[in-house]
Formats: C-alpha cells, sequence, structure tokens
C-alpha cells in the first residue's frame, strides 16, 4: 500500500485525487496547502484524513510515503524540495521546474537522499502510449521519419492566470509545448539540431510558439503550442513504412490509427479508465515497492534532457523568468 499525500488544492490535484481512487494499493491520508481553508475544504471533498496549512507538515507528517506536488510551476521546485527534506518519495507535475539547474538540484537532492524521485509526465505511463511504443519497436512503421504535433488552447486567460503570469511561470511552452516536446523525445531521444520562434505577450511568456528539431539520421519533427487559438491537439509519427496517428488529446488518446502501406487502417482501442493519472501513481507505487529511487519509464535523465531542449528553447524564444 502506497499512503499519498497532495501538495496544493487545484485542478490537477483534485483530479489526481479522483485517479488515486482507483488504485487498488492507494490510500490518500493527507493534503497539504498554503491556507488551512484551502486545504480542509479539498479534505472535505475528498474524504482525506489530514489537512495541513504549511508544506513542511505536510511532508513531516510519518505516515506518509509519498507526495504529488501539484502547484503552478514556479513553486515545483521549492515545494518538492520541502518534500524531498521531509523524507518522501516525490511525484512533481510537469515540468519539473522552471530551467535545467533548479531541476537538477532536485534530483540531485533526492539521489543524495536515497529518496524516489519522478516527473509527473502522464503521457510516459500511459498503456496506449506504451503500446505505440511497442509498435515502433517492433518496426511496424519502419524507420520514424517525422513526428508532428500540436497543442493550442484558446484563451483568452487575464494577466493574473498562470498560463500568462510571468512570475507562475506561464506562458504556452511550460504548460503545453512540453506534450509535443515529450512525444518527440520519447520517439526520436535527444534531437541533434532545434529551431524555435515565438510571439510574445505583453507579460513576457510566449503565446504561440513553433519548433522544429531535427536528427542527424534524417528526422525531424514539427510541433507547436500556443493560447490563442484551439489547435487539434493531435499527433502523427510517421516512418518509411507506415504512420500512427493519435487523435485528439494526443498525450492521453482514446485510440490510435496505425496505418501500414498497402494495408487497411488498423485502430488499437485504448481501454482506458478514470482520467489518466492513476497511471503515474500506479508506477510510483511499483517502484517504491521495488525499492527503486527512479522510474524506467520516467528517468531522470529523460526529465534533464528534456529540461535542457526547453531551455535552450526559451532562450531562442527571448523567455526568461529570472528575477
Amino acid at each position: 500500500m502506497t499512503r499519498w499525500g497532495i501538495l496544493a488544492t487545484g485542478h490537477i490535484a483534485a483530479c489526481f485525487a479522483a485517479d488515486l481512487r482507483l488504485v487498488p494499493d492507494a490510500e490518500l491520508v493527507a493534503v497539504g496547502s498554503r491556507t488551512r481553508e484551502s486545504a480542509e475544504a479539498f479534505a472535505r471533498r475528498f474524504d482525506v484524513p489530514r489537512a495541513y496549512a504549511s508544506w513542511a507538515e505536510l511532508a513531516a507528517d510519518p505516515d506518509l510515503d509519498a507526495i504529488y506536488v501539484a502547484t503552478p510551476h514556479a513553486a515545483h521546485h521549492e515545494a518538492a524540495l520541502a518534500c524531498l527534506a521531509g523524507g518522501k518519495a516525490v511525484l512533481v507535475e510537469k515540468p519539473c521546474t522552471l530551467d535545467l539547474p533548479t531541476t537538477v538540484e532536485l534530483v540531485e537532492t533526492a539521489r543524495a537522499r536515497g529518496l524516489f524521485f519522478m516527473e509527473a509526465m502522464w503521457m510516459r505511463t500511459n498503456p496506449l502510449i506504451l503500446r505505440v511504443l511497442e509498435l515502433i519497436s517492433d518496426g511496424a512503421i519502419g524507420e520514424v521519419t517525422h513526428v508532428r504535433a500540436d497543442f493550442g488552447v484558446a484563451g483568452p486567460f487575464p494577466p493574473e492566470h498562470r498560463m500568462r503570469a510571468r512570475t507562475l511561470g506561464g506562458g504556452a511552452l511550460l504548460d503545453l509545448g512540453v506534450y509535443p516536446l515529450s512525444l518527440a523525445h520519447l520517439v526520436l531521444g535527444v534531437p541533434q539540431h532545434v529551431q524555435a520562434w515565438a510571439r510574445l505577450g505583453p507579460e513576457a511568456v510566449d503565446e504561440n510558439t513553433g519548433m522544429v528539431l531535427g536528427w542527424d539520421s534524417g528526422a525531424v519533427a514539427t510541433l507547436s503550442c500556443g493560447m490563442v487559438g484551439a489547435t487539434a491537439i493531435t499527433a502523427s509519427i510517421t516512418g518509411t513504412t507506415g504512420r500512427i496517428d493519435l487523435p485528439e488529446p494526443f498525450f492521453r488518446p482514446g485510440s490510435a490509427v496505425l496505418h501500414r502501406l498497402g494495408a487497411e487502417p488498423e485502430t488499437i482501442p485504448a481501454d482506458l479508465t478514470g482520467g489518466g493519472y492513476q497511471y503515474e501513481a500506479i508506477e510510483v507505487g511499483r517502484c517504491l515497492a521495488a525499492g527503486l529511487t527512479e522510474s524506467p519509464l520516467v528517468p531522470h535523465a529523460t526529465t534533464l534532457e528534456i529540461m535542457t531542449l526547453i531551455d535552450d528553447i526559451k532562450a531562442r524564444i527571448g523567455v526568461s523568468y529570472a528575477a
């Protein structure tokens, strides 16, 4: 049994709490927020036994095995450090932090303390996405030559919203672009060539961003993210002998369609339950039971590689979250 705490009480925290009920060997026993009122309201909503008015109190709870950090991006670093200081395994929402140095600090802190640490890139634990990777590995579409993915939402968002507020880590890249980037990385690994362009808003965060990645193999990825228009939120992975299409939302698709050259399209059903967050909780529980300090599905190296890529793109488009 994995005994969970949740740090933060917003929408994503609520989604995780709801899906945790679908995990037989998991129990939500505590929630922490910066205000007692928020923590107690969340506890009542999800029947959580204990509510704490500070992150440190939550991290100090001796009955917890793992804590899920669901704050806005800008607080991930501080919140995860507090949990690690309390000796807890940590699942921190994506993106891990605002930049590579602070992500490195979290990884190194977890390693030094011998604690489990994982970025909550739920797409990488999704059973259908894992099946797609198996098909690619088995040669179903030949050698991968192209990955295309988009994630754009319409908004509009007020200046103080977490999507726009620079102090909260706003912008399309961190919140949305991390998904297309992660898919391309999942399929092709670290790119050798990166190009990017973005329109910045008055808050100095990116509103609409395009990215082109290249690999020495000749493969390319064309990716986009934005908060000024609702895109299809689909993806396709093309190879020399076929293509796999992922419908909306591509990071939690209801199915996948395999197109082999000369054959009829084959629909692969997802057969998923809940919102999809339970699969990352299952992975954390599996790793803890096995005595692992990192997940083979979302290893530290992957988190660091993605954050390196994000920092590269931020520099190219002129976005900085430095004080």
